[in-house]
């Protein structure tokens, strides 16, 4: 199935009080922001704050004045009393997953489903996770269904074996960290899968190299925050600002249709839109690839 996706769009899970708490205000107007800025991109999760994200989300996008959203959510994981969350891959716990999301969004159906991060259910997935998402499709509750995960391994393995619309893969296709290049775009490349790319300041580390800084959710080892810091320093020679060539770097690979941003303040909105229109000089993106932040093969096309 085609999957049309925005170019750029909004995670949710800030919102939903990853690190660190925002009030119901800055989240609508988060929304908000992205709505002024042309951002039509949604995607949220059941897990990003206990449901919180996709609830906040969906209120806020009945006022924020986006025609016609894109929205995926994710499935495979079931919310219950307490903040506990237990997995549940049958056909039962993957439509009760999405129609609790679909009550929270205020939504008849969503456009992408993806089922997250089922790194060790390989089993489950093949015999009910995957074909109850596929159901779910043929209902028309969802207009396309993937995975939404971490890790390129396991992702591939699942893009070989079935028939997947899109894919979102976090932290792994980014200035710092190549390993989806290896096996997972080219295959998606050749399957025709669409790639979404989360992830694409590593926890936050391209967004400000800064000691304390967050990489994979974990504090920056010295050495990667020095690979950050020069990052920095040769797109400053540019003059452009690191968040511009981070968010921009995903797209020189033909398989990415899209890349989403977290973000928890319509400053923060306001601020990847800009570094997302910015124009990177090719030379640029050479000089990276001499430094090892951008595979050369992504600029022999």
């Amino acid at each position: 199935m085609t999957v049309v996706l925005p170019r750029l769009g909004l995670g949710t899970a800030p919102i939903g009080n990853l690190f660190r708490e925002v009030s119901e205000e800055d989240a609508a107007a988060t929304v908000a922001a992205a709505a002024r800025e042309g951002l039509t991109y949604f995607d949220t999760a059941p897990r990003y704050g206990h449901g919180l994200a996709e609830d906040r989300l969906g209120r806020a996008i009945e006022t924020a004045g986006v025609a016609e959203p894109v929205i995926s959510t994710k499935a495979g994981w079931l919310l219950r009393p307490g903040e506990r969350v237990v997995t549940d891959w049958t056909e039962r716990g993957i439509r009760e997953s999405l129609e609790s999301s679909l009550r929270r969004l205020r939504r008849p159906a969503v456009d992408i489903l993806y089922l997250h991060d089922p790194d060790d259910f390989a089993d489950e997935v093949r015999r009910t996770g995957y074909p109850a998402a596929r159901r779910l499709r043929e209902e028309g509750l969802a207009g396309a269904v993937g995975f939404g995960m971490n890790h390129c391994e396991p992702l591939a393995a699942y893009v070989a074996e079935f028939e997947v619309d899109v894919v979102l893969i976090a932290g792994r296709f980014s200035l710092l960290d190549h390993d989806a290049l290896t096996t997972l775009l080219p295959l998606c490349l050749k399957t025709g899968t669409a790639v979404v790319v989360g992830g694409v300041f590593n926890t936050g580390l391209l967004a400000d190299p800064r000691p304390g800084a967050m990489f994979h959710y974990r504090e920056a080892p010295a050495g990667v925050l020095a690979r950050a810091q020069r990052c920095r320093a040769v797109c400053a020679e540019f003059g452009v600002p690191l968040a511009a060539a981070a968010i921009r770097f995903p797209y020189l690979h033909p398989a990415v249709r899209s890349v989403v941003v977290g973000c928890r303040s319509a400053d923060e909105v306001s601020r990847n839109a800009e570094s997302a229109r910015t124009e990177i000089p090719p030379e640029l993106w050479h000089r990276l690839a001499e430094e090892g932040f951008v595979p050369p093969e992504l600029l022999e096309a």
